[in-house]
């Protein structure tokens, strides 16, 4: 349990990684606009609510890949419990997607986009990270 338990951390902070070298990827590909302070809600709301498609995506995308790339992990350091290792990652993930709507007004259509993708994609990551058994029965 104990392994389990790390592995999930482990998961989750490589996960905020993911989404922190994404955003700083995007802040080149979406360059903020002049004079904005990102230490003022208003002007955060603002940016979010005048943010390109191609942004909002690039921010959906941060968050999904986070959730495989923290899944896999997850799932390849724990032994016993990988699955679920890797679905607790999504679940994570998934709740700091509902505090970053509660916190910044995001469209209705990223957010539920957003808390419903992690979960299968850490699922997905869990499957890469489990070895296969070599079936002994064909043959």
């Amino acid at each position: 349990m104990i392994r389990t338990t790390l592995a999930v951390l482990l998961g989750l902070v490589v996960a905020l990684a993911t989404m922190l070298l994404l955003e700083y990827l995007g802040m080149s590909l979406f360059p903020l606009p002049p004079g904005l302070r990102l230490d003022n809600e208003d002007d955060l709301a603002r940016l979010v609510d005048s943010a390109s498609m191609g942004k909002k995506l690039w921010v959906l995308a941060g968050w999904t890949l986070a959730a495989f790339v923290g899944g896999w992990v997850a799932a390849k350091v724990s032994r016993r419990h990988r699955t679920g290792a890797a679905l607790a990652v999504g679940v994570l993930i998934a709740g700091g997607v509902v505090l970053n709507a509660l916190l910044l007004p995001h469209p209705a259509w990223m957010t539920v986009v957003g808390v419903l993708l992690p979960l299968p994609v850490a699922w997905c990551g869990s499957r890469l990270a489990t070895p296969r058994t070599a079936d002994v029965s064909a043959g």
